[in-house]
């Protein structure tokens, strides 16, 4: 009896060792898959925060574009000012009186215009008009329409100085705005939108014939959204 206990604790002890060693051998396989892991998260963290470093180089980097596009639009605007006033820029001092004459001093020049490119003029104006700040926007592309009036955006620019009438409810000023579109840039891209934009602008004064003419004037001459627009408003004038 002793015999076969002792035979039957070694068969035991010998199935608790293979036990055991199939434990031990999963536990390193499962130790091996954790440090696999715990790499893979490392070198993704490692990843991300490298993303995060670049991320706020390229957010510095733009903060001082923007700032440096700030400060150029306010030398825009400041330029504009001073040639739609004949004041200097950055302002100066008022004229003297002569004592003997009792008529203004010629004022001594503060210094030539600085130079603007057709962009930043457009750009700066545009800005303001997306802004809603329509009567800097008027002085912006009216700037831009007398400083580069061949430029291939002047009839884009007499177009926007029309919206920004429009935007305001200044219905009259904004057809004469339209009309120097159609008149002084025959051919362009921008008549379409400007034909519409005067019909919307004589609805605006009642002035429903004269709307209906804008309108027609679109659908007969020209395709696109603007002659699907001018169709749609035509048709509501033409129901009341």
């Amino acid at each position: 009896m002793l015999q076969e206990q002792q035979q039957q604790l070694a068969q035991m002890i010998g199935g608790l060792a293979d036990t055991l060693k199939s434990m031990t051998a999963k536990m390193d396989d499962q130790t091996g898959a954790n440090r696999k892991a715990f790499a893979d998260q490392k070198v993704l963290v490692d990843g991300i925060a490298e993303g995060v470093r670049v991320l706020r180089e390229k957010a510095d980097d733009t903060n001082v574009r923007l700032s440096s596009m700030t400060q150029e639009m306010e030398t825009i605007r400041q330029t504009i000012a001073s040639l739609t006033t004949g004041a200097a820029p950055g302002g100066g001092a008022p004229a003297a009186i002569d004592p003997a004459t009792g008529a203004p001093t010629p004022a001594t020049p503060a210094g030539p215009v600085p130079m603007v490119s057709p962009d930043k003029a457009f750009a700066a104006a545009n800005n303001d008009y997306t802004g809603g700040q329509y009567d800097l926007a008027i002085e912006g592309f009216n700037f831009f329409v007398k400083t580069f009036p061949r430029s291939d955006r002047a009839d884009d620019a007499q177009l926007y100085i029309g919206n920004s009438y429009y935007a305001q409810g200044n219905y009259r000023d904004a057809v004469t705005a339209f009309q120097k579109v159609v008149s002084d840039y025959p051919g362009s891209d921008s008549i379409p939108a400007a034909y519409y934009k005067m019909g919307l602008s004589y609805e605006g004064l009642k002035q429903i014939d004269l709307a209906r003419r804008a309108y027609e004037t679109v659908i007969k001459n020209h395709q696109g959204q603007e002659a699907t627009l001018a169709k749609q408003r035509l048709d509501a004038l033409n129901r009341k």
